[in-house]
């Protein structure tokens, strides 16, 4: 097959006229049927605020959607070369509208909301300045603009992409402010509402972005590496179609209500958006089952016109998110919760059940975000096995038996009764660190997930970077090989326990969003590490028991001081809540719990001194290297 540019048939900027044209007559059509332009009889902001606005919104979705998808083709699929550096240039020219888009959406929201006209003089710059500054919707389009500034200037400035991995993570956070406008925080499910949205975004703008990056680049591309780059990224657009769909359902959940309001405007919306979805799941279907073949074999027009095609949805859903954004919910999030509990204020749910075995079992609390984990885990877990075993290679049976164990324990962690609790008791937050950080982590070091991946994966011969790349330069970096030696890992966990009894974390862990979602990611992370440097036989086993006891006996020493203490934490919170109980009885079961998990780390210490390390070779002496190298040179002269 002749190596050089694919031919330009479409061109990148016939992709890109067709979504922006489904994009902007999808949202005319949504603005028509849900009244989101429709002038108001009281301060009316006029037809450039009323149309204005979602256009802008529009323009900042697909803006973000451009950049978050050039980056992740940057840092998943793109070998190094001049594509690589065309497309963070492309990436930095989308970073820039949507910085511009940004700042002229949050201008005219305040429009909007105020029908101040515009003007120049100090009163208007005053008032935009409050606006910006202390009220939520302002300041999440303030902070969404520095953001997306930063990202700008970064991939102008940084080529290397490790740091571009970084970049990649801001610009996914330049879209969590966007996802806190779209539910009011007094209303009920408002953490639900926020997390659905948020990895509605993300994921979305993934697909949408790298599809219409890689047609962008298509022209770019020599002809050879279009089919691998084409695949790798159709495996990032399945996963962001079980993710975008299974929030889009959450959330059509939330707003909704029920399926008798599918007849409002609203609900005709969402269902075009349902529609839009199926369509592109088909068409995802369509790519991996048959024009991945034939763009292998050098057959691309269909392959081509097939990704039109899912330009063409991809903007009808675009369009119909934007028009959604200025139609009224029939489920008004305005409302507060009718309790007005103790719990319901601090926390923004009512107080559940008093707790017990019963109702830890049975009781849950949706986290949208560590349930799709805990079953993309599986799914990729066992297609890792499944591809093993076409290769005719073996997989221990064992080894799968602990990691499903363990990733159905992460989603009862995290989802279930000890979720719904930790908000509201020590004994339920102390518990959950307690299995995350000790009981998980057995049965997922134990599955060897690393050595699964480093063999099913295919490694990249065009030096891109796949998952199996990324996590083995993690692992070989100086910072990931010392902190899987059993001192710094014991380290790691005693900073954990130190900031979450002592420190902001506990706070930060129960009374904020991102705090609930990363705490279960931090505590998973040390204990695996400390559990895998306990149980690796490269290390000494006398320093791996030291190193695990060490961690037993601070868990041990905060456990006694919580049970014979009576001195209440964060009483402002736990002692608030309305129970009728004795926080501080609370908190001295909590401090059972951490003494049962020094027991837990008191064990796995002792396995640890039980476990032998593995001789390590003798270096050859310089007389059997001067052996090697004449045997080498006499097989030359043979």
């Amino acid at each position: 097959m002749a190596s050089g540019p694919a031919p330009a048939r479409p061109s990148g900027y016939l992709g890109a006229g067709v979504l922006a044209a489904a994009a902007a007559l999808t949202l005319l059509l949504a603005l028509a049927v849900g009244g989101g332009a429709a002038s108001l009889l009281i301060d009316d902001p006029g037809p450039v605020v009323r149309f204005g606005l979602p256009a802008a919104r529009l323009l900042v979705d697909l803006s973000v959607a451009l950049a978050l998808g050039a980056l992740v083709l940057v840092a998943f699929a793109l070998p190094p070369g001049p594509v690589l550096g065309r497309t963070l240039d492309l990436a930095a020219a989308a970073a820039g509208v949507w910085t511009v888009a940004a700042a002229v959406t949050g201008l005219l929201t305040f429009l909007s909301v105020t029908a101040v006209p515009l003007s120049f003089d100090e009163q208007f710059s005053a008032q935009l300045g409050f606006f910006l500054t202390s009220i939520p919707a302002g300041r999440s389009w303030l902070v969404t603009t520095l953001i997306a500034a930063s990202v700008t200037v970064l991939c102008f400035a940084v080529r290397s992409r490790g740091p571009l991995l970084l970049v990649l993570l801001l610009a996914l956070g330049g879209l969590l402010p966007l996802a806190e406008q779209g539910h009011s925080a007094a209303a009920g499910d408002h953490d639900l509402a926020v997390g659905a949205l948020a990895l509605h975004l993300v994921f979305a703008a993934v697909w949408l972005g790298g599809l219409l990056c890689l047609i962008l680049l298509r022209p770019r591309l020599e002809r050879a590496s279009v089919a691998a780059i084409a695949g790798r990224y159709s495996s990032i657009a399945l996963v962001c179609f079980i993710a975008v769909a299974a929030s889009g359902y959450v959330s059509a959940e939330i707003r909704v209500g029920s399926l008798d309001r599918l007849a409002t405007p609203y609900g005709a919306l969402v269902l075009v958006k349902v529609s839009a979805l199926v369509a592109l799941g088909v068409a995802g279907a369509l790519h991996r089952r048959f024009a991945l073949r034939r763009l292998s074999a050098g057959e691309d027009r269909s392959f081509w016109r097939l990704v039109l095609g899912e330009l063409v949805f991809l903007g009808i859903a675009s369009g119909a998110a934007a028009g959604l954004a200025r139609t009224a919910s029939p489920v008004s999030d305005d409302v507060p919760l009718a309790d007005s509990s103790p719990s319901a204020i601090l926390t923004g749910e009512p107080l559940p059940a008093p707790i017990g075995f019963g109702t830890l079992l049975a009781g849950g609390r949706l986290d949208l975000a560590w349930l799709l984990l805990c079953a993309f885990g599986v799914a990729f877990y066992l297609a890792g096995v499944l591809r093993l075993r076409g290769r005719g290679e073996s997989w221990p049976a064992q080894r799968t038996a602990a990691w499903i164990p363990g990733m159905v324990l992460l989603a009862a962690v995290t989802n279930g009764g000890i979720a719904l609790y930790a908000r509201h008791l020590f004994s339920a937050t102390a518990l959950g660190m307690t299995i995350l950080l000790v009981a998980i982590p057995l049965f997922l070091v134990c599955a060897r997930p690393l050595e699964l991946l480093s063999r099913a994966a295919a490694p990249r011969p065009d030096g891109s970077r796949g998952m199996r790349e990324w996590v083995g330069l993690a692992l070989d970096s100086p910072t990931g090989r010392r902190l899987r030696t059993p001192g710094w890992a014991a380290l790691t966990v005693g900073i954990v326990l130190a900031l979450w009894v002592y420190g902001p974390a506990l706070r930060w862990s129960v009374s904020e969003q991102l705090g609930r979602e990363l705490t279960p990611a931090i505590e998973l992370t040390a204990g695996c590490l400390l559990v895998s440097a306990a149980l690796s036989r490269r290390f000494a086993a006398w320093a791996r028991a030291a190193a695990v006891g060490a961690v037993a006996l601070a868990f041990a020493g905060v456990g006694i001081l919580l049970t014979a203490g009576d001195s209440l934490l964060l009483a402002d919170w736990f002692g608030a809540m309305g129970w009728g109980t004795s926080a501080i009885a609370d908190q001295r079961r909590g401090g059972l719990v951490l003494l049962l998990a020094a027991l837990l780390l008191a064990v796995l210490a002792a396995a640890a001194g039980l476990r032998r390390a593995t001789p390590r070779q003798p270096r050859a002496n310089a007389g059997t290297r001067r052996s090697l190298r004449e045997r080498v040179r006499l097989a030359g002269k043979a």
